[in-house]
């Protein structure tokens, strides 16, 4: 129940369009078929006592697709009561290891699961080479279960990555995958074979889901937006990123052409509050979703960010916690 009393709450403090908690309830009742869960909500590679890394569920008809896979997802996909032997297909925004870092054990749990359908994840170049990694890496324990009994399929034949270009990048019965490439990786654009992001747009029966995922403002991110029930936002804090360095002893320890770096990086290649609320105002969207939190050592209070957005916003604006479910 918390997670729906967390989107009660966010309504009724930022809305000013009318939604109730009798129309919550309505719509709770008429048994929707997709949600979304907020699987981990900070940003950055550095783990949180409270938060895991970055990733978004979305279940349709009891089927879960997973959008990015930071460390922790596969703890949180069991909090959540998602069945690992399940996860068939998981969509990567870019290669950021708080996008990343848990894939490896996602995908070994749900072979360890007994699936031995195949787990596809698709994604921006180096997707494929991420996957191959994945089997080298779970390949020796792998092949210590198969030896131990229970188990005879290689991963190999089980993980496949897919490096996917923007546009229709699946489909099946229960959803349409779109992805649009955002400016995340702009300000170093074609200097690495990895500096492709995307934004993604899931078309379920009852639902239209937009996740920025790490950008600055672009308009094809805005397009891939445009009237989605939800905005799956990332909310981002060029002086907060200073202040986790600072914390952690770190901050010092940077040359001064690294700190500018990082600073030029929190700057243009992610969301600030007024951002998040330009943007969902010029896509007109349902509702916002705060989630890839810029870390706070000290608090975990994103009120003002919120009511930030809410300047630029007319409509419900949501802090996202760890598996908080949005129907």
């Amino acid at each position: 129940m918390k997670a729906k009393r967390a989107i009660c709450a966010g309504i009724l403090l930022f809305s000013a369009m009318g939604w109730s908690l009798a129309a919550d309830a309505a719509q709770e009742a008429a048994a929707p078929a997709t949600k979304l869960v907020t699987l981990g909500t900070v940003a950055g590679p550095f783990p949180m006592k409270t938060r895991a890394q970055n990733s978004n569920l979305v279940v349709v008809n009891g089927q879960p697709y997973v959008f990015d896979a930071g460390d922790g997802a596969a703890r949180r996909l069991a909090q959540a009561e998602i069945p690992l032997q399940k996860i068939g297909h998981i969509f990567l925004t870019h290669h950021h290891d708080d996008h990343t870092a848990g894939l490896a054990t996602l995908m070994s749990v749900a072979w360890d699961s007994k699936r031995t359908e195949p787990i596809q994840v698709y994604g921006p170049h180096g997707t494929q080479q991420l996957v191959d990694a994945a089997i080298q890496y779970s390949n020796p324990s792998a092949v210590l279960r198969i030896e131990d009994g229970g188990r005879s399929k290689p991963i190999k034949e089980v993980f496949f990555g897919k490096d996917v270009a923007p546009g229709l990048v699946y489909e099946d019965a229960n959803v349409k995958v779109y992805a649009a490439e955002n400016t995340h990786f702009d300000y170093h654009k074609n200097q690495t074979d990895y500096d492709q992001s995307y934004s993604y747009r899931i078309e379920t029966p009852d639902r239209i889901i937009a996740i920025t995922s790490d950008t600055g403002p672009n308009e094809a991110t805005e397009a891939l937006a445009r009237d989605a029930d939800y905005l799956v936002a990332e909310l981002n804090s060029v002086e907060a990123r200073k202040q986790v360095l600072i914390d952690l002893g770190q901050w010092d320890k940077h040359t001064e052409a690294e700190k500018a770096g990082i600073m030029r990086q929190a700057a243009q290649g992610h969301l600030s509050p007024r951002d998040v609320g330009e943007l969902a105002t010029k896509a007109k969207v349902k509702a916002v979703i705060l989630t890839h939190l810029t870390p706070k050592f000290n608090s975990d209070d994103y009120t003002d960010e919120a009511l930030e957005v809410r300047q630029y916003y007319n409509g419900p604006v949501i802090v996202a916690q760890d598996l908080d479910s949005f129907f």
